[in-house]
């Protein structure tokens, strides 16, 4: 096991008094089958009423309705996860490639999977790039998800000044230049054109590996592999996901995972900082 101390701060500054605010915080790890969250700890500066929730994907979410004046306000929250080594995907030597591909084929199955195979306005291909990179159906759906992840890592340049949401995949694939969350949905573009169901992923990184985008919430994808389940995959890093990664929740796209939602009565500039610290031992 790894046990790790994951550590959120928001910091807001306002120009002129704000007198009512809403926030939503979606930042506390999943409890699942390779993690397990031993506590978490959300504080405000002022005060705040703090109450939790269930969304739609079945994640839980922090909000704060403060209707005081104020001008500046943070935000902390402190998290201690157990986090299981994650085994190595391996395929069956003894499945036949085309029987996953009949499978995904099915109108069960596209049933089954609709949400993870229709595409959002941030996973949409333009149409010149419909064809960008096509499965190879002579070789197994997995490998061919890990030649994307390596396509994408060596075809997009990573840029951390690129703000959330700031660019579209036309733009992406125009510079070759993105942030964290177009890459992610970038890859989830590509996988579902080729009618294999993925989803968005946000979470934390370790941060003493070296990877990209390890002092921010990360992004990465999930995706679903006949008789393997699903399968995470980092294309900023080109690795499959592993203990090193900590998972807070899964949606069609980023805003289905948005870390922070905001609502103000206000006037004039602002200014957000959000930090990120991940220790761990094993």
């Amino acid at each position: 096991m790894f046990n790790y101390t994951i550590k959120y701060t928001a910091e807001n500054i306002y120009e002129n008094p704000v007198f009512e605010a809403f926030w939503q915080f979606l930042i506390i790890p999943q409890n699942n089958e390779t993690q397990d969250l031993v506590s978490s700890k959300f504080s405000a500066s002022l005060d705040c009423p703090i109450e939790k929730s269930i969304n739609g994907y079945d994640f839980e979410t922090v909000k704060i309705h403060y209707k005081k004046p104020f001008e500046t306000m943070r935000f902390e929250a402190v998290f201690k996860m157990k986090k299981a080594k994650v085994k190595a995907v391996k395929v069956d030597p003894s499945s036949k490639v085309e029987d996953d591909y009949k499978t995904i084929s099915t109108l069960g199955f596209k049933v089954d999977f609709e949400a993870s195979l229709i595409n959002t306005t941030l996973t949409r291909l333009p149409k010149e790039h419909l064809n960008i990179f096509e499965f190879d159906t002579s070789k197994h759906i997995l490998d061919n998800v890990i030649q994307l992840n390596s396509w994408i890592y060596n075809h997009l340049i990573f840029n951390k000044e690129i703000a959330e949401r700031d660019i579209n995949l036309k733009d992406v694939l125009d510079k070759k230049q993105a942030g964290s969350q177009d890459f992610v949905h970038l890859f989830l573009a590509i996988i579902r054109q080729n009618n294999v169901p993925a989803r968005y992923v946000s979470g934390y990184l370790r941060q003493d590996n070296d990877f990209f985008n390890d002092s921010q919430i990360h992004a990465w994808a999930e995706v679903y592999v006949p008789k393997l389940g699903w399968v995470g995959f980092d294309p900023i890093n080109n690795v499959l996901v592993n203990h090193n990664h900590v998972k807070i929740a899964h949606g069609q796209d980023y805003n289905d995972c948005e870390p922070s939602k905001q609502f103000l009565f206000s006037l004039g500039g602002k200014k957000i900082k959000h930090t990120v610290e991940v220790t761990y031992e094993q």
